[in-house]
């Protein structure tokens, strides 16, 4: 919910939000070796926007938590860590070009502009591959990632998925859209 032109969550939602961050910020210790609950939770406090953006990700069903800290930035990052691609965001094609391209069957919506709207990046492959060196994530889905320009003009889009204990990274049309893949977002705060 937004109060006014700033998304901003109401007291009830943050409370609710900062408690199921922090329990998974202490259930999942191995994710963020040698950072401390208080002054992530500080941070978050004193940026109500990117509270709103966790909370689109929580409520899609995102799952996110700390993976780790910037010292020269001073932030906190935050990814996706459902262990499957996040439900609320799945069947989207990756971007609105692809979107328009289709003639029938469109999808609701698509990746990018759902990131944009929740405030978040879409992974990269590189951050893909970080967020598997914390567990096993997508074994039965797959998530798109930030798409190089390189594919991405020529019709194509990239996304990931973890199989055979192994990290894949596969193309398909960037128009393309299936039930089992969403997308995963970062968070810097």
């Amino acid at each position: 919910m937004t109060m006014g032109n700033k998304k901003e969550l109401l007291p009830e939602q943050r409370e609710e939000l900062l408690s199921a961050l922090k329990g998974r910020f202490e259930k999942n210790m191995n994710r963020h070796k040698g950072l401390e609950w208080a002054k992530v939770q500080a941070k978050l406090e004193a940026a109500t926007e990117r509270l709103w953006s966790l909370n689109e990700m929580e409520t899609t069903g995102g799952e996110p938590d700390v993976v780790g800290y910037d010292k020269k930035t001073g932030e906190y990052i935050f990814y996706d860590c459902s262990a499957e691609s996040p439900k609320g965001r799945r069947s989207v094609c990756y971007d609105r070009e692809a979107l328009k391209s289709r003639k029938e069957h469109k999808p609701k919506n698509n990746a990018i502009d759902m990131a944009a709207a929740m405030g978040i990046e879409l992974l990269t492959e590189e951050q893909y591959r970080e967020l598997q060196e914390l567990g096993g994530f997508d074994t039965k889905t797959s998530s798109w990632v930030k798409t190089p320009a390189a594919i991405r003009k020529f019709g194509g889009a990239i996304f990931c998925d973890r199989r055979y204990d192994h990290v894949f990274v596969y193309h398909n049309g960037a128009e393309s859209y299936y039930a089992a893949r969403a997308f995963r977002g970062s968070l810097r705060v």
